[in-house]
């Protein structure tokens, strides 16, 4: 089992920035890759980045160079860098863990507003 819990959303103006945490816990050592998903409303939950153990990172497009995720291993845990944000990125942002294809998980969420 692997407890996520996820902080440092807000409210900011429109190219502000804003860091998302990710903490790990339970058997976070056996974690393949941490990732964060977002999900504004009525619109499904899409990938926004991905970083693995070894460093390895990939984005969705739209995140054009404004977003860098990186993971901590020693403190199980994952970070989302945000800049020059736009109101679109309103959304309430999930952290997620993948053991192997079969084992996942998700942490509750943190709430990005970005006003114009």
């Amino acid at each position: 089992q692997v407890q996520l819990v996820e902080s440092g959303g807000g409210s900011v103006q429109a190219g502000g920035s804003l860091r998302l945490s990710c903490a790990a816990s339970g058997s976070s050592k056996s974690i393949n890759y941490m990732a964060w998903y977002r999900q504004a409303p009525g619109k499904q939950r899409e990938f926004v980045a991905r970083v693995y153990t070894s460093g390895r990172t990939t984005y969705a497009d739209f995140v054009q160079g404004r977003f860098t995720i990186s993971r901590d291993n020693a403190k199980s845990t994952a970070y989302l860098k945000m800049d020059s944000l736009k109101p679109e990125d309103t959304a309430a942002y999930y952290c997620h863990a993948q053991i192997s294809s079969s084992e996942a998980y998700w942490g509750q969420g943190t709430q990005v507003t970005v006003s114009s």
